[in-house]
């Protein structure tokens, strides 16, 4: 194909408005640029035409962006779907990941109902690159989606098949942004937005500025030299309300009073209990500047440059939180008791429960980095060679405090602490259950609610990776079906470091205050919040707009609360002096200042060095109607993974290695069959792998403040390793239309999976929170770490735990991931694309994009893999004119597995034991599905229009979650455990381009 008729693709009147190239002239840099180092790209048709017979193009509006899409997808030799910008600095959507949900294959994950993350083809764990280079992130995966602007990029391609030459470590897919190169400017580029996002339930209004400049210049007989600049700062507050509660499975019991038990129709003559019912309302507040700079030199001759490329994005903000607990109760039927179609018990009274408030604060600051310096020559017509090395770094620092109550009657003397309970009647009907507590100030009456505690840590995670690489291109070998090989090597080497720090006055956390702070004659001495130190830092919260999308069966108590003012925790040493005024002449008092008091979990400290070596070499192959690229990359990696084995006398660490090493061969074929001008069946098959996350790979132990669970990684853990198959048709007819097909098979081997130990520790007699004992595990011999978790029943209750705890027979139970078996995904996408430009006079504007996904997968246990929903859904229909453009894009996707331990219901499962054993086979009560969570189908309506006032501004509008739709979770019984909701997001701006 010609460039001049593919040119012709984009001739339309609306798109010969503008002769600029969209910042980087997107077509055209991807059919000119030679092979970069740092940006692997593919032999294609395209790439063969000269540079002469190209013209430039300029992409604009939705039509243009997918025809640009479509043609970057149709002359890729890889398995790709790619999202190209409909404007200088304008992606489809304003947050990449929500712009990417739209492709075929791809759902995200959200936080606080932003897109954070992808799942590709129903696997999470992807790669995230930039121009073709590592990012860095907290964790393995590179940076989070929603942390680097959408106005930086041109382009975003999502690779599904990969080829030898590119970066190892996607199960599911690779997402590579793309950012301008300054030389590919044709003339002098200012463009600027300027917009405001209204979100409904903080009702804030947060302003979002993006701003890039770019230009190239002539330097006679010194070459070309081109830049690149842009900057966006965001300043965000969202708000997530979260209804959850404790489920589980007692023996069915006598609903009516007639002597006869009810029999649920639950598993094994048991029904499914609600209990523990808890408000979560968080608040956050994220502010995020990011800078973009790109250099580019070429002398005269053009056969050779150099770039240095340089990325910043900071981060500031944490979340302001209150959690409402209640805990404990009796089950007391009532006159309208039943048990539901899943055997849940619906509408009774809780006798006994109380109410645990705390308010956090987790603040958060990081700042990643991606810089790269590099070159690539074209040393003849045939031969081309390119070299680059790069830094990616992330450093973040995470500051969390707790402000927590306790129920406790006023006495004065306090001569003995006695907990303040009450019954609650719970009523369910059309979503948040109504809950009513008998005392109505069970919230608010400071007569009933003490200081419990106040915790505070900091955590700092490094993580730097520095990469070298090389790589050599010929074109004529002198074999006339080989039209390329390609080599190249790639070195890496990566730091990973944690460190915790925790308030440790005396030696000792400040936990259960209320009862251990004794005064001068031995009595307790709690503070009751109305006392002057601490009763001016109160506030009583009652949002008007909780869950006005999953809307409430009646009155809900927990939604009216007085607690500490989650805004004055943020500042973090008035909070201490507080504590520590109201601790004063107890034997809880501090001496000193909040730095003074924080201490070093040296058992938390982790430190993670991994290097790799990486060679690789592919063949590009020319039969005509049939291409394909084929070769292998072989890598070695070597892993130390160190903890603290111990503190010397002058503080320093000594630290304990172990070290671990393996290599993986990755063969790739991609193979591309032309059937017709306008029809292509591509085949793929491949080997990846991908490296556990640091946090696994390091054995030190991450406990909770309650010493109630904790996790622990191991070193030895092998890599996630996927053979992959993927088979596909393309048809493009008429102008930009495309309907295309694929069906794909994983063979996941190396797979992981969660063990759960008791483990043994001597702090738990002094510093465990047995509030939720439930969820503690019981030893059989005090000292003794055990595999096997037991629980204490109902009957045994809190006050046998309690002796349990003080013998020293409770422990932590600590999650573990180990390789497990294998597991597979299979699955089919459909997808279409048309504008309607036959149609007579306005509606040859309106435009369709869908696809459709089926998945379907399984673990060794029998369990679907995580994240993985059967059918996924995508439509966008527009409308666009010669001013205004038009968008309504709806996704959904079914219901899939969540979670496979989640603690609130770790006991429910499909057999009824109301046991947590899925780990051993061999036991009497295993059930695989104990613990499962599973997130129901939802969809997702969002809208966008623009109106382009002159060839110079356009003023923007968007709406995301138009409708309004709550988030439910549900047990492997089909209960709802748990609904979640956040902001709909509305933006209005201006974006002018010069």
């Amino acid at each position: 194909m010609k460039l001049n008729k593919i040119s012709a693709m984009f001739s339309g009147a609306k798109n010969k408005a503008n002769n600029i190239t969209i910042f980087g002239a997107t077509l055209t840099a991807m059919l000119t640029m030679p092979a970069l180092a740092a940006e692997p790209t593919a032999q294609t048709e395209a790439e063969k035409v000269k540079a002469s017979e190209i013209e430039v193009i300029a992409v604009r509006g939705i039509f243009g962006s997918l025809k640009a899409a479509n043609l970057l997808k149709r002359t890729d030799e890889r398995i790709v779907d790619v999202i190209v910008a409909e404007d200088i600095g304008k992606l489809p959507d304003n947050n990449i990941a929500e712009a990417l949900q739209r492709i075929t294959g791809v759902s995200i994950e959200s936080d606080f109902g932003v897109g954070e993350s992808v799942t590709i083809r129903g696997v999470s764990e992807n790669l995230i690159l930039l121009n073709g280079r590592s990012t860095a992130g907290p964790g393995r995966g590179g940076i989070s989606l929603d942390d680097f602007p959408a106005s930086f990029l041109k382009t975003v391609e999502v690779i599904k098949s990969p080829t030898p030459e590119m970066i190892e470590g996607a199960l599911g897919g690779t997402v590579n942004m793309q950012t301008v190169r300054p030389l590919e400017l044709s003339e002098p580029l200012v463009a600027i937005t300027l917009d405001g996002e209204y979100a409904d339930k903080t009702e804030n209004v947060a302003p979002n500025f993006t701003a890039a400049i770019g230009n190239s210049w002539d330097l006679g007989d010194a070459g070309t030299f081109g830049a690149a600049a842009n900057v966006s700062y965001q300043d965000r507050e969202l708000r997530r309300d979260e209804y959850f509660n404790k489920v589980d499975l007692q023996d069915d019991i006598d609903l009516d009073g007639d002597g006869t038990v009810d029999v649920s129709g639950g598993p094994n003559g048991k029904y499914l209990r609600r209990t523990e019912s808890t408000v979560e309302q968080k608040t956050e507040q994220r502010e995020r500047t990011a800078f973009g700079l790109s250099l580019q030199w070429a002398p005269t001759s053009e056969e050779l440059n150099f770039y240095v490329d340089m990325n910043s994005t900071k981060l500031d903000g944490g979340q302001a939180a209150y959690s409402i607990l209640d805990v404990g109760g009796t089950v007391v039927p009532r006159s309208d008791s039943y048990y539901d179609g899943n055997g849940q018990l619906q509408n009774y009274d809780l006798s006994g429960v109380l109410v645990i408030p705390k308010t956090w604060s987790d603040f958060t600051t990081s700042e990643t980095t991606s810089h790269a310096i590099g070159g690539e020559w074209n040393i003849t017509d045939n031969i081309e060679i390119s070299g680059e090395y790069s830094i990616s770094k992330s450093e973040e620092r995470q500051t969390a405090s707790e402000f927590n109550l306790r129920p406790i009657e006023r006495t004065d003397p306090t001569l003995d602490l006695v907990t303040h309970t009450s019954t609650a009647s719970m009523t369910n009907g059309s979503g948040i259950p109504s809950y009513v507590f008998e005392d109505t100030g069970m919230l608010t009456n400071p007569d009933n609610l003490v200081f419990r505690e106040f915790y505070h840590k900091t955590l700092d995670t490094d993580n730097e990776e520095q990469a070298l690489r090389f790589d050599f291109k010929i074109h004529d070998v002198g074999v006339d079906f080989i039209s390329a090989i390609k080599t190249g090597v790639r070195f890496t080497d990566r730091d990973y470091s944690s460190n915790r720090f925790d308030l440790m006055p005396n030696g000792n956390t400040l936990k259960d205050s209320y009862k251990k702070a004794k005064n001068a004659d031995g009595l307790y001495s709690p503070t009751w919040i109305d006392n002057p130190i601490i009763s001016d830092s109160f506030t009583t919260i009652n949002a008007s707009n909780s869950f006005d999308q999953t809307g409430m069966s009646g009155q809900n108590d927990l939604l009216t609360y007085n607690v500490y003012d989650a805004e004055k925790l943020q500042d973090a040493e008035a909070t201490y002096l507080l504590a520590q005024q109201m601790l004063a002449g107890t034997t809880y008092a501090m001496n000193g200042t909040l730095a003074d008091n924080m201490v070093e979990d040296t058992g938390a400290y982790k430190f993670i060095n991994e290097k790799t070596r990486a060679i690789y070499a592919q063949f590009h192959l020319d039969f005509d109607d049939i291409t394909a690229v084929v070769g292998g990359r072989y890598i070695q990696t070597e892993l130390e993974s160190s903890i603290v084995d111990s503190v010397d006398s002058n503080g320093n660490k000594i630290l304990n290695t172990g070290s671990n090493d393996y290599s993986d061969f990755l063969p790739s074929l991609n193979v591309t069959y032309t059937l017709s001008e306008e029809t292509l069946m591509r085949f793929a098959a491949a080997k990846v792998m991908r490296r556990a996350d640091f946090d696994e790979l390091s054995p030190a132990l991450s406990i909770d403040n309650s010493l109630v669970t904790g996790t622990q990684g191991s070193y030895q853990l092998e890599p996630y390793r996927v053979t992959q198959y993927d088979l596909s048709v393309e048809h493009y007819f008429g102008d930009g239309g495309l309907l295309s097909a694929a069906i794909f098979y994983k063979d996941v081997n190396s797979f992981t999976q969660t063990d759960s130990s008791c483990l043994a520790d001597s702090s738990t007699i002094s510093g465990q929170n047995t509030t939720q004992w439930n969820n503690i595990c019981l030893l059989n011999t005090a000292g003794q770490s055990q595999g096997d978790i037991v629980n204490a029943t109902q009957d045994q209750g809190l006050a046998y735990v309690d002796a349990q705890k003080a013998a020293g027979r409770t422990g932590i139970v600590i999650d573990t991931d180990v390789n497990g078996g294998s597991g597979e995904v299979r699955g089919l996408e459909l997808g279409y694309q048309q504008q309607f430009s036959f149609l007579p006079g306005i509606w040859a504007g309106l435009g369709v994009n869908a696809n459709y996904t089926y998945a379907d997968s399984e673990q060794p246990d029998g369990n679907p893999l995580l994240n993985i929903s059967k059918h996924t859904a995508n439509t966008q229909v527009y409308w666009e004119g010669e001013e205004v453009q038009l968008r309504l894009a709806y996704n959904w996707r079914d219901r899939y597995l969540d979670d496979q331990s989640t603690k609130r219901v770790q006991t429910v499962g499909a057999l009824g034991y109301n046991v947590f054993n899925q780990n051993d086979p061999s036991a009497d009560n295993y059930d695989p599905t104990v613990g499962n969570s599973y997130r129901e189908d939802r969809g997702q309506l969002d809208f966008s229009v623009s109106w382009d006032i002159n060839e110079n501004f356009t003023v923007v509008a968007n709406a995301v979650n138009l409708t309004g739709e709550p988030i439910v979770y549900t047990t492997e019984l089909d209960s709802i455990w748990a609904y979640s909701e956040a902001d709909r997001r509305y933006t209005l701006g201006v974006r002018a381009k010069f």
